[in-house]
């Protein structure tokens, strides 16, 4: 795969929902500010070997929580994509994703990191960190490539971010929630045992994974685009001793990766949050230009609007598939489900689909009302959306 992979995930930050916002709006439809987060290096993050594709170290930003939530702690891996060979991880450390040099030293904290009730009613005071994702293997990799002075070092970074997370008070959390969102929603998948593992078992600990849920799914072409790229992710990055052990031992590392592979061997209280036509999977995995070199499918994969009978009909064998891939994981009453029929992809980080005046909904609930009330166990939430085109709350992403 060419660096191009690296430059279509970042299209996607370039998008608006339909019928579209140009600003953050709030709960009351007023513009707000959001919360300015700092930068933090991982304290001897060098020494660790918790380093970025270049060698420079991982980092994070944090909001420290109060009142209530002074020792509650919420826990966000970024997502960014993955890099499957030389060229493209060489070419991601000149970016955020592969170095710390990098990196905006102030970023915006909303939906999710919010620190405004109105905004995010559940967690708004609790300590918020992201943890950057600058591996490109979903924080799982662990190799070296010294012609290249390529650092595969995932695995440590988040490791090491945890411990200095601990060390500021996340060892005595009440409560816990690991999250993320694309590659981050993959790797909270990965890791949720692990992150669990951390705290006594008196702490509350859960995970949530939004548009994390990438499918070994067939392409337009009928070959396996994303499982092609995945191996390349596992090989190049030593991804595969870290791996889950109940996974690894009965199938191939790759197939590991998936995370249709993973959930039923969670241990940890889950909630996938997922939109049934995910566009990152519908633009990189399943109609790619690769797979559909004479563009039959370039309008419908940019703007669901302009999709014909037989593409609508191949997405919602998609659909079928997500759900099919969720049937055991569902069934286990700790475990939540928000899958909603619309045409996009990471709802928690984004103000307007997190919790909003016209937020998404499935049988009228939001998503954060529906992960918090899974969380606190106010109600169990199972919610499966009707298939396209029956929800009329969808913010679906088309290019600006």
């Amino acid at each position: 795969m060419k660096a191009v992979w690296v430059v279509r995930l970042l299209v996607l930050l370039l998008v608006r929902w339909v019928p579209g916002y140009d600003c953050l709006v709030g709960v009351n439809g007023t513009a707000t500010q959001p919360l300015l987060v700092d930068l933090t290096l991982i304290r001897n993050a060098t020494e660790k070997g918790a380093v970025c594709l270049d060698g420079t170290p991982g980092a994070y930003h944090l909001n420290r929580g109060s009142g209530s939530g002074e020792n509650n702690w919420l826990v966000e891996l970024e997502g960014g994509g993955w890099c499957n060979d030389i060229r493209t991880c060489v070419f991601r450390k000149t970016t955020p994703h592969g170095s710390s040099n990098y990196m905006e030293k102030q970023i915006e904290f909303t939906g999710i990191l919010s620190n405004k009730p109105e905004e995010n009613p559940d967690f708004y005071n609790w300590n918020r960190a992201r943890i950057l994702y600058c591996d490109g293997a979903s924080f799982a990799g662990e190799g070296y490539n010294e012609a290249a002075g390529l650092y595969f070092r995932g695995q440590r970074i988040f490791q090491a971010a945890m411990e200095d997370l601990m060390s500021k008070g996340m060892q005595s959390a009440n409560q816990a929630l690991l999250t993320g969102c694309s590659a981050g929603g993959l790797a909270s998948i990965l890791h949720c045992d692990e992150f669990q593992a951390l705290f006594p078992g008196n702490t509350e600990v859960k995970c949530l994974a939004d548009a994390g849920l990438f499918l070994d799914a067939t392409d337009v072409a009928g070959g396996h685009t994303l499982r092609s790229f995945y191996e390349g992710v596992v090989t190049l990055q030593g991804v595969a001793k870290n791996l889950p052990r109940t996974c690894t031992a009965k199938m191939d590392a790759t197939s590991c990766f998936f995370p249709q592979n993973l959930l039923s061997n969670i241990q940890t209280p889950t909630f996938l949050l997922n939109a049934a036509y995910d566009v990152w999977q519908i633009q990189e995995s399943l109609a790619t230009k690769e797979a559909d070199p004479k563009g039959y499918w370039q309008a419908c994969k940019f703007n669901y609007s302009k999709c014909n009978d037989d593409q609508i009909k191949f997405l919602q064998g998609f659909r079928n598939q997500m759900l099919d891939a969720t049937k055991e994981f569902s069934n286990l009453k700790q475990n939540g489900l928000f899958i909603n029929s619309c045409f996009a992809h990471c709802q928690s980080e984004r103000q307007d689909t997190w919790y909003g005046d016209n937020s998404p909904t499935i049988q009228d609930k939001g998503i954060a009302k529906s992960v918090g009330d899974w969380y606190f166990d106010r109600a169990e939430v199972k919610e499966i959306d009707c298939p396209y085109p029956c929800d009329k709350t969808c913010h679906n992403l088309v290019p600006r």
